[in-house]
């Protein structure tokens, strides 16, 4: 089938961002991926592709053909599925995109889990930066996020990540554990470079959420920090490494803290929570393929509004004044003698 052929390959080249990617990707000549795109825009009397020397981009007419060409393409993929001998097996390529931290520190060793149970899924991971919106070029899409969900797709809860103060042992040995966030100024800080960090930072105490007021709420500005990076993994490293404290998502903590090569501060405070969710464009018939790689993550994570990777450390976020908690006494002590101030 000539054109379902010239299908695949224009939705590859999109895909790959250029036509000689695309070829080398599908193991053919420029030459042939080339005139299968040609041969398509003349049978369809429609041009798809802008093409120069230098970038490729989709015509108006080829943003909305290559919207169908996809769902056709996952169509007939499932329908091969469904007809195959092996139809309970799933088989073929996934193509998810998350943040760079959690494929390193969580997806990675999963996989050879993933792969145990399912043999014949191969795995495309895209890891460019933060991902805050679904990308529908991809079959799954991992989303961190502090709002509520926007936009027509599909998406399962994973868990829910606290962003949590941690430093090496041999750094608090040597300068002190602080008891409240006001005692970090005394202390050396591994920061990201925001704009929003002139404005101050706040921490959350015990159940206490974005929006709350409170002395389960403090607001400061953090001084200048030791180190100021973007890159979480770097920060990470640099805690590892004694350099000072760092505020870390709880999925990239969680080894750490569970070997005590670091340490949490302040248990009782967090700086934020976020959401994980795993989003999909919306679709009637979802691939096997698709569907074993969600089921597993949902599975793996627990999908539920709690965070795991803190339960698994053993230091989930405590509450002021609940059983188990040693720190209370002393974190209200200090709440007491430091009077919390917006100016601050």
């Amino acid at each position: 089938m000539p054109t379902l052929r010239a299908m695949r390959v224009f939705a590859r080249v999109v895909d790959e961002g250029s036509l000689a990617a695309a070829a080398r990707a599908l193991d053919l000549a420029p030459a042939v991926v080339t005139r299968l795109i040609s041969e398509l825009e003349t049978h369809l009397d429609a041009r798809l592709l802008n093409r120069t020397t230098r970038r490729l981009s989709l015509t108006e007419t080829g943003e909305g053909y290559l919207e169908r060409v996809r769902q056709i393409l996952a169509d007939i993929d499932e329908a091969e599925a469904m007809t195959s001998a092996s139809v309970h097996e799933p088989r073929g390529h996934v193509r998810l995109l998350t943040a760079p931290a959690f494929a390193v520190h969580q997806i990675a060793k999963l996989l050879p889990r993933f792969h145990a149970l399912y043999p014949h899924v191969t795995l495309e991971i895209t890891a460019p930066g933060a991902v805050e919106a679904v990308d529908e070029s991809f079959d799954l899409t991992l989303v961190h996020t502090r709002k509520p969900l926007d936009g027509q797709f599909v998406a399962r809860r994973l868990a829910r990540t606290e962003v949590i103060c941690c430093a090496s042992p041999e750094y608090l040995d040597k300068r002190g554990r602080p008891q409240h966030p006001a005692e970090f100024k005394q202390h050396d800080m591994l920061i990201p470079p925001s704009s929003e960090l002139i404005r101050g930072v706040t921490f959350y105490r015990g159940c206490a959420k974005e929006g709350d007021t409170g002395p389960d709420v403090f607001q400061t500005v953090p001084p200048r920090g030791v180190l100021s990076t973007l890159h979480v993994d770097a920060n990470y490293a640099a805690a590892l490494a004694g350099l000072g404290i760092a505020g870390l998502p709880s999925f990239v903590a969680e080894d750490a803290l569970m070997e005590h090569a670091l340490e949490r501060v302040i248990p009782e405070w967090r700086l934020y929570s976020q959401t994980l969710w795993l989003c999909m464009p919306t679709r009637h018939h979802l691939p096997a393929r698709t569907r074993a790689l969600r089921d597993f993550l949902v599975e793996a994570f627990g999908g539920e509004d709690r965070d795991p990777w803190l339960a698994a450390a053993g230091c989930e976020t405590r509450r002021p004044g609940g059983p188990g908690c040693p720190l209370v006494a002393a974190a209200a002590a200090a709440s007491a003698q430091v009077a919390p101030s917006p100016a601050e």
